[in-house]
């Protein structure tokens, strides 16, 4: 982050959602619903697995990890763009900037191995089931949680050592309500053609290969699935999950000429309301996650009474 010594630019201005003060107030209200609802229930997931002993296994510790992710997911870029909603001028200085592309990376980065993680299990479990237990060992979890933050890190530095010392010296003025890469690069005071075309390269690639290898994997398990006439609407809802996260990747950096528009409400999406989604869809159908997660909150409605 040493980049902004090198630059004029000391701050960016966001323009925005929009300037309808009836949109904003509608936005206002939705959005603060769903990061409420999104970071409980996220919080409670976590907080069912980590105390119920049944759910100490592979698929529920996954589950537990992508919710704290998602946690990190809503943090992130929800309540700044919140907080602005109602201030004339947005703005963010060049290190909160820098600072919300290195961890929105980071937390994709982690979230895709998980995805993958989450696949894998399952894959594991309907494909191969007399081998789960030796294949997906407490040391195999232990290993997908590690590999997810180390792919993170590394995925968001390299994405971060190109663009860090860029020299701001004119347009501080981003068309979103939040800091993005393709946009933060195109400020910058110099040709960054180049650049842009390797970020594109090498997210776009990153994304659509992982997405591509998820929904293989969940091909397989569903033609498996059917063979033995179960499960294929959990199947379903996972790969849901997969579309919701990949989509708005695959199309912020391999669409050639996108929609402001579009672009902005699929950010807005992707920010609010998927980590939302993400513990809805995989608690919804799942009998015991929810007689676990209800059994918790009466235990805190107790503790709470108590105190």
């Amino acid at each position: 982050m040493d980049g902004a010594n090198h630059s004029v630019v000391s701050e960016f201005i966001f323009l925005g959602l929009t300037n309808s003060w009836d949109i904003q107030i509608l936005l206002f209200v939705f959005s603060s619903m769903f990061y409420v609802a999104s970071m409980t229930g996220n919080s409670l997931i976590v907080l069912t697995v980590a105390s119920e002993p049944h759910l100490h296994s592979p698929m529920y510790f996954l589950l537990a990890n992508l919710s704290f992710i998602d946690l990190g997911v809503s943090s992130v870029v929800s309540p700044k763009m919140i907080y602005d909603l109602f201030r004339k001028r947005k703005v963010i200085s060049f290190r909160g900037c820098v600072t919300q592309i290195f961890f929105i990376h980071v937390i994709g980065g982690v979230e895709m191995v998980l995805l993958m993680a989450m696949a894998f299990d399952r894959y594991v479990a309907i494909c191969k089931p007399l081998h789960y237990l030796a294949i997906m060992s407490p040391q195999m979890c232990i290993f997908f949680s590690v590999a997810a933050w180390v792919v993170g890190l590394v995925y968001s530095v390299v994405q971060m050592a190109f663009v860090v010392n860029l020299p701001f010296c004119g347009p501080n003025v981003l068309d979103s309500f939040y800091c993005d890469l393709p946009r933060f690069i195109k400020l910058a005071c110099t040709d960054t053609h180049k650049l842009e075309l390797m970020v594109t390269v090498n997210s776009g690639s990153i994304s659509v290969g992982s997405f591509f290898i998820l929904i293989i994997y969940y091909i397989v398990i569903i033609f498996t699935v059917q063979k033995h006439s179960s499960g294929g609407s959990s199947k379903a809802a996972h790969i849901t999950v997969v579309v919701l996260f990949f989509g708005p990747l695959i199309f912020f950096y391999m669409w050639p000429t996108p929609s402001k528009n579009l672009d902005k409400f699929l950010a807005i999406f992707d920010a609010v309301f998927t980590p939302f989604l993400n513990p809805v869809i995989y608690t919804l159908r799942n009998h015991e996650m929810m007689v676990a997660m209800r059994r918790v909150c009466r235990q805190l409605m107790s503790f709470r009474k108590i105190s």
